[in-house]
């Protein structure tokens, strides 16, 4: 028997705002609250346990310090990805340097708290 991922959890200045960026990018709605501030977000119609991890944006006000070590890569499903960076952007992320080449077939980019994370160019079909 295997583990797999079932949740990622995101510290957040901004619980909220995080929230609704990330569902916004993925398609997710809010699926509750806890009493600690933090936001759980997920597929619709599925919720915790289903075939994609849900995120928890838990509230943490102190400073990041550093790169964090882990990061989400995301894949449009239903455009190419040029259409979907515009997309992000208007959402709210914007470019990041993390020191790539510019060569790369993937575009680095941060979500409004500077969180890393990757738009990469395969396109996925939706689940």
């Amino acid at each position: 028997m295997a583990c797999r991922i079932s949740e990622l959890v995101i510290e957040a200045a901004d619980p909220d705002r995080l929230a609704a960026f990330w569902s916004e990018v993925l398609g997710y709605v809010e699926l509750g609250r806890e009493d600690d501030g933090s936001i759980e977000i997920g597929p619709p119609d599925v919720g915790f346990g289903g075939p994609q991890p849900i995120l928890i944006l838990s509230p943490n006000s102190e400073p990041r310090a550093g790169k964090v070590r882990l990061h989400i890569d995301v894949n449009a499903t239903d455009r190419d990805q040029d259409a979907e960076l515009e997309r992000l952007l208007a959402l709210g992320a914007r470019p990041a340097d993390v020191g790539q080449t510019g060569t790369e077939s993937w575009h680095v980019l941060a979500d409004p708290e500077g969180n890393e994370f990757c738009l990469l160019h395969t396109r996925l079909k939706s689940l």
